[in-house]
């Protein structure tokens, strides 16, 4: 960046490249909304009020506010590639994204990072990565890879790495284990923000969490676990994915001693979300209609999350600032109308201006070690009671609940009426194909299996079905693809989603993703799932960090006591 051309445009001894006019200009460090005109000069602002430029575009009495930035997402969950994903989230106004290539680091380890910084380089907006501290997530899972604070160092100092992401092992951070320890160190030696993920904690606990430097929190679900988090000093991350949504929980904490230290993430949200709803905007929408001021709800998603993670150079309309903007007519009910991306329109009305380029894909490398012939998923029965994992629509928490087993021939089965449906984790990494194997509550599926190969955090197959035939049809149909969804039943695959890119994500446009997202939900549906979006809800069933039960490779996990567990009691 040369500063001198800025500089010399600032003060009026050069023309400005662009000069927007007629605007009412959101200023997020007063909090007023004032009428004038806003000048840029190298993609930066440098001025506002009347100057000579090359190019004047009158906004007509519209609102800009600066681009919205997402403070914790993972991209690969919206199930396309980087270029796709900018290109569905930036015609929101989002022109920053603080992601955790948590998902295909599990996957691929530092070669997935290194996919990251590749892929979101030269995208019409700013990826920035927080890089993932927990792979794996714990030892009670297997993932493709194992990073260690020294793979982790040799990324800190990359100009777009700013934090370190999630502290899932929270139980590793209290008791000071040794490789949790050297991580931490490593972040704060770097001096980058490090993240927390620590649903539930309080106390002691909690006390212990916060007293190694962790900053934030995106697991809050109700409004006194966020309150305690908040005076200790945590800034909260109010998310709104796709499972899971916490802003009605959380509205209550949002005031105006407390707002400052608040900020909206998406973590994780499908492609219906986001073509249908939006991204950021969205959040920002829902909080204004129920009843939060628009200006604050926007600092909430723009100053707030730049200062957070000490990003100087974007948040704000300000000289020396990216003239990342939003521009929309209606305070109440924020719609992106135009997207300036480093003062250079990206998108009008919802969609991209055929202008703006992909970068060249990044080259990624297959992922899928396993060989689903002879799966076996059939439970021996022994005992009489059992623990099943309760799903909860909108939710990545489970319940733990305690069922009697449905017996056949001594082997515990599928039990339709009480909604009680098989489930299996089969492990892709090694060739091996160990498999955890249990039940769950909730999915409501009657007919047929569903299978992914996203399944949180370690990413193997997580199959659930009615019977072990069409768990193996559902299974194997996700190998063949390199990974991706599928539903079957009666022996035949009903529908399926290839996801080509770690099992993660697919190289086609996120709408084609949704067209398929969106017969995968059907068939899901035909199968009798009753959820949302089952899928989403199947790829946390596996997520170990989260309580209150979860189902791994090697087995089920109370979360609570951090711990693997029998099926029977």
């Amino acid at each position: 960046m040369d500063l001198a051309p800025i500089i010399t445009a600032s003060r009026g001894d050069a023309p400005m490249d662009l000069l927007l006019t007629n605007a009412r200009i959101v200023n997020v460090f007063s909090g007023r909304v004032i009428e004038g005109c806003i000048a840029v000069k190298d993609g930066y602002v440098a001025g506002f009020g009347r100057y000579d430029a090359g190019e004047t575009m009158d906004l007509k009495g519209r609102y800009v506010s600066p681009g919205f930035i997402d403070s914790h997402v993972h991209i690969e969950s919206a199930m396309v590639c980087v270029s796709e994903f900018a290109r569905a989230v930036a015609p929101h106004g989002t022109t920053t994204v603080v992601a955790d290539p948590h998902e295909i680091a599990n996957v691929l380890g530092t070669a997935g990072i290194d996919y990251m910084l590749r892929s979101t380089q030269g995208q019409p907006m700013d990826c920035l990565l927080a890089l993932p501290s927990c792979v794996p997530a714990t030892e009670m899972e297997t993932a493709g890879a194992r990073l260690t604070a020294g793979d982790l160092e040799a990324f800190i100092n990359h100009p777009r790495v700013v934090a370190l992401a999630e502290m899932m092992n929270y139980p590793g951070v209290i008791y000071t284990d040794a490789a949790v320890m050297a991580k931490l160190t490593m972040a704060r030696t770097h001096r980058r923000t490090m993240d927390g993920h620590a649903p539930g904690l309080s106390g002691r606990r909690l006390f212990a969490y916060t007293s190694a430097g962790i900053a934030s929190d995106h697991e809050c679900t109700r409004a006194e676990e966020a309150f305690e988090k908040l005076e200790l000093g945590i800034h909260i991350m109010v998310r709104e994915g796709t499972c899971a949504r916490n802003l009605d929980a959380l509205f209550p904490v949002i005031n105006r001693d407390t707002w400052r230290r608040m900020m909206w993430c998406t973590d994780d949200r499908h492609p219906h979300d986001i073509l249908s709803d939006g991204h950021v905007d969205a959040v920002i929408r829902k909080a204004v209609a129920r009843g939060l001021d628009p200006l604050t709800a926007i600092r909430m998603g723009t100053i707030n999350p730049a200062d957070y993670f000490g990003i100087r150079d974007a948040g704000a309309i300000a000289p020396g600032r990216k003239a990342n903007l939003v521009v929309f007519s209606n305070l109440a009910d924020i719609q992106a109308e135009q997207v300036f991306y480093m003062g250079r329109p990206v998108a009008e009305n919802g969609s991209m201006l055929p202008t703006v380029q992909r970068p060249d894909p990044a080259a990624v490398p297959p992922s899928m070690r396993l060989d689903p012939h002879g799966l076996d998923f059939s439970i021996p029965a022994s005992g009489r009671r059992m623990r099943v994992i309760g799903a909860i629509a909108d939710q990545v928490v489970t319940r733990c609940e305690i069922m009697d087993v449905s017996e056949k021939d001594g082997l515990a089965v599928v039990d339709v009426a009480r909604d009680l449906i098989k489930m299996a984790v089969v492990e892709r990494y090694t060739g091996q194909a160990r498999t955890g194997k249990g039940f769950v509550t909730g999915l409501g599926l009657k007919h047929g299996a569903i299978a992914s190969s996203v399944a949180h955090d370690s990413h193997n197959i997580i199959v659930a079905g009615v019977t072990d035939t069409d768990m193996q049809v559902a299974a194997a149909a996700v190998v063949k693809m390199g990974g991706g969804l599928s539903a079957a039943s009666d022996g035949r695959i009903l529908a399926s989603l290839p996801l080509p890119v770690g099992g993660l994500m697919s190289d086609q446009p996120m709408e084609t993703v949704r067209r398929q997202m969106a017969a995968m939900i059907t068939a899901a549906g035909k199968l009798g799932a009753a959820l949302p979006d089952p899928f989403m809800t199947l790829g946390f069933l596996a997520l170990p960090v989260i309580p209150e039960l979860k189902l791994t490779d090697k087995g089920l996990v109370d979360v609570t006591r951090f711990k693997i567990v029998s099926l029977f009691l």
